[in-house]
């Protein structure tokens, strides 16, 4: 049912303009209850004048049958109506938790609220756990709006695979169109039941594009003539009572369906596994085919979708239903009558049809869906955060990294300190001392995050950013494995071998290194870490280490120009640690370790 279309009042403030919708939303659902709560009523009332014009009916009572036709014809049309407006309720509900997740996010409160992504975790990967890509409370469930796994996948890849700037640009321009289109986002967002859909695109993708199993016309067009042969001895049987034709016509129908029954169960174990629930596919593909675009990228993916003939969502439907046959074999009276009619085999046969004609064009659908709710999430963040810049790209081979008034995006704005950071004109490395919750950890992931948005095609939380295209690698979150045998200190080292190859290829590395080597006493702790940062700055390699040990700071002097000593201070008031979370230059004055653990009791 169509959705009311707005015209809203206000597109500059988020909050504003969310709360207003989420307002009228509700109104929605209560005018719809109460018009619930009547066509119920009426139900009832036509349900009870049924029965009472059934017993005035009755043989010995004075009336006519017929009349019972009227409050049936009634009682029929109000269910119809009540049930268009249940989807209507259902769909205004889905909207205003739409805005109320919405106005959430803008609050700071909805970590645990969204898709957290996972299952797209890779413990091996070279920056996703360090820096909160996915899980609880992650960007990817602060980022993520799509409706199908497709989009979630193409958002997810985006983050862990950084694109070119010429592919940036496109999104930057596509982001702009979607970022005002409130509507067109709310209703993508409001498709289909308010479930995950249960569309795998793999193994969709796998049956759709492999080779096929019963291709054979000349196979289908016995199938179908032993089906009608068969349907005809039946009919002789029942009314000439001749058996002859009809043992003859099951003795071939069940030659003929032996000899195909592996192909026919493996085509229907396959499609059934790879193609069930695609009515969220359909939907999605009928809205985007109902939409025009002026950037490039948004209208070469609705270009994507013209592929002659039907269109892909009424395409879609067809094989919804072909799927639909097939689960419909375990009806009681298709459980009797289609074996002898060959009714799975005709289904596979349309099954593998469909399949040969439009296997081919799936994944184009897919990932024209997937990239559209990757870009629409995007859009929805740089809508809710106006603040936050597009960055700009810098040409060339060196590593740059340029950000001022940088802060984290996962931090709610009212605890968010913003520092200003650059790396590679200049500075190549940055040796950050300071105690522990002072903010080193949370600078090296603000950095690393932003760079992950920037080479998504998002805005970042920055009020700038300039910085060329970056490979990415990060030692901040490491840990020991009881199950491999494998220590914190061994674990950190196999993934600091990681990051020096990365700084070996192109693009130029953004490494970023927590705690560098602090499971190791301190003599060879220096030794390595000398040895490690001065490797990746002499390969073109710009980044961040965080350190307690004082003694590292020394590094910088054997760096020259191309390294800096920078600090976040910390002081001791009234019994607790109070931090500023800014960073300022050099290395930490002093530390207030010993006064820490003297406040809570330890005798030092």
């Amino acid at each position: 049912m169509p959705r009311e279309k707005i015209v809203s009042y206000s597109m500059e403030d988020p909050k504003t303009e969310y709360g207003w919708r989420l307002d009228r939303r509700r109104q929605t659902v209560s005018l719809l209850d109460n018009r619930h709560l009547q066509i119920g009523n009426l139900r009832l009332l036509t349900a009870i004048a049924f029965v009472l014009m059934a017993w005035l009916t009755y043989p010995w009572r004075e009336g006519s049958a017929w009349l019972l036709g009227l409050p049936a014809v009634i009682f029929i049309s109000l269910a119809v109506w009540h049930d268009r407006l249940l989807e209507k309720r259902a769909r205004a509900r889905r909207a205003a938790a739409v805005y109320e997740r919405a106005l959430a996010r803008l609050a700071g409160d909805w970590a645990g609220k969204g898709e957290t992504g996972e299952r797209f975790l890779d413990p091996d990967h070279p920056y996703a756990q360090d820096l909160d890509l996915f899980g609880p409370g992650s960007l990817f469930e602060l980022l993520s709006t799509a409706r199908t796994r497709s989009g979630e996948e193409m958002l997810a890849r985006w983050l862990q695979q950084p694109a070119q700037p010429e592919e940036l640009a496109a999104r930057h321009q596509a982001i702009a169109e979607l970022r005002e289109r409130l509507d067109l986002r709310e209703d993508f967002a409001v498709l289909g039941e308010d479930v995950r859909s249960g569309v795998h695109p793999d193994r969709l993708l796998a049956w759709a594009e492999g080779a096929p199993v019963l291709a054979s016309r000349s196979l289908r067009a016995i199938g179908a003539a032993l089906s009608f042969l068969m349907a005809s001895a039946a009919a002789l049987w029942w009314w000439q009572d001749l058996l002859t034709p009809l043992a003859a016509s099951l003795a071939a129908v069940t030659a003929f369906g032996w000899r195909l029954r592996p192909a026919v169960l493996h085509v229907a174990a396959r499609a059934g596994d790879a193609a069930h629930d695609l009515g969220l596919l359909s939907e999605v593909l009928t809205r985007l085919e109902q939409e025009r675009f002026t950037s490039p990228r948004l209208a070469g993916l609705r270009q994507a979708l013209e592929t002659g003939g039907l269109p892909p969502s009424r395409r879609i439907q067809a094989l919804r239903r072909r799927v639909e046959w097939l689960d419909s074999r375990d009806n009681v009276i298709l459980r009797v009558i289609g074996p002898p009619l060959l009714y799975t085999t005709h289904v596979a046969f349309t099954l593998e049809a469909w399949r040969v004609k439009n296997g081919p064009l799936v994944r184009q659908w897919l990932d024209a869906v997937g990239e559209f709710e990757a870009l629409s999430s995007l859009a929805a963040y740089a809508y809710e955060r106006p603040d936050d810049a597009f960055p700009e790209f810098v040409p060339g081979g060196e590593a740059v990294f340029e950000a001022g008034g940088l802060g984290h995006p996962l931090l709610p704005g009212d605890r968010m300190v913003r520092n200003d950071l650059t790396l590679g004109r200049g500075a190549h490395l940055l040796l950050v001392s300071g105690s522990n919750m002072s903010g080193k950890s949370t600078l090296l992931r603000s950095a690393g995050t932003a760079a992950v948005m920037a080479m998504a095609g998002a805005p970042v939380r920055a009020h700038r950013l300039r910085l060329s295209a970056l490979a990415i690698g990060a030692s901040i979150r490491v840990s020991d494995s009881l199950q491999s045998g494998i220590s914190r200190f061994y674990a950190e080292i196999l993934r600091l071998k990681r990051i020096a190859d990365l700084a070996s290829g192109s693009p130029p590395l953004l490494f970023l290194l927590d705690e560098l080597l602090h499971g190791t006493n301190s003599h060879d702790r220096q030794i390595g870490a000398d040895a490690l940062l001065r490797r990746l700055v002499d390969g073109g390699a710009i980044g961040l280490a965080t350190t307690h040990d004082l003694a590292l700071t020394q590094i910088v002097e054997s760096l020259g120009a191309r390294a800096a000593n920078v600090h976040f201070a910390d002081h001791f008031e009234e019994g607790e640690m109070r931090f500023d979370y800014r960073m300022q230059p050099g290395v930490v004055a002093k530390s207030n370790a010993l006064a820490l653990m003297r406040s809570i009791g330890l005798e030092v």
